[in-house]
Order: structure tokens, then sequence, then C-alpha cells
């Protein structure tokens, strides 16, 4: 197994963990907390890496026609945008949009888990 496949195996693994620790524990509290948007900006960030390091060893990087890529793509922006608006509402320190956030991260993580589901598949599948 190559240096950069086992990179981008530990790395969308790491974006896993924290972006679900973030997600998880930010809709059991029902409270957007800092610590949540810090696993937010870690989890995207390990989820970059791990999308970069596939593009280099991948036959089609970013062929936009092949579903996996597709997905991927929709869910590192869905990821960006959704940590990015958590900044936002970190930033402007209002309790009513700090409740209500948990709302939108759940959704976010179900379309993340789709790429996710499937780049594990098509490992597993040789």
């Amino acid at each position: 197994m190559s240096e950069i496949l086992i990179l981008s195996i530990v790395t969308i693994n790491l974006a896993l963990l924290f972006y679900s620790i973030g997600v998880w524990s930010e809709r059991y509290s029902k409270y957007l907390k800092k610590w949540h948007l810090v696993t937010f900006w870690i989890g995207f960030s390990f989820d970059v890496t791990g999308t970069l390091a596939m593009h280099f060893i991948s036959d089609r990087p970013f062929d936009f026609t092949d579903s996996h890529t597709l997905t991927g793509q929709i869910a590192l922006w869905l990821m960006l945008a959704h940590a990015s608006w958590a900044t936002y509402v970190i930033r402007k320190n209002k309790t009513e949009l700090r409740k209500s956030f948990h709302r939108y991260s759940i959704f976010v993580w179900l379309i993340w888990l789709i790429p996710y589901i499937g780049g594990a598949l098509l490992g597993f599948g040789g």
C-alpha cells in the first residue's frame, strides 16, 4: 500500500471522527459551542487533505461525471458552508441562533456520509 493511499485513508477517517464528534455533541447539547466549531474546521481540514491525497492517486482526478467525485465535492462545499456559518453564528453570539444551529449540522453530516461510505465501498471493492 502506498504512503499517499495510507495518508488519504487516515485523513478521511480523521475527518469522520472530528466532524462526527462536533456534529453529534452539538446535536445532543442543542447549543453551538466554540469547541464544536473547532471540530468542524478540523474535520473539514482533514477531509480536504484526504481528498487532495486521493487526487494524486486517482486515474481520473476530479472527474465530475463520476458520482463519487461529484458527491464528494458537494459534501466538501457543504462542510465549508457549514463551518463558515457556524463561525458567523459564534461571532454573532445570539442565543437563538446557537440553539437552532444543530438542525443544519445533522443534514450536512448525513450528506457527507454518502461519499464517505461510497469511497469505503470503492476501496474494499478494489
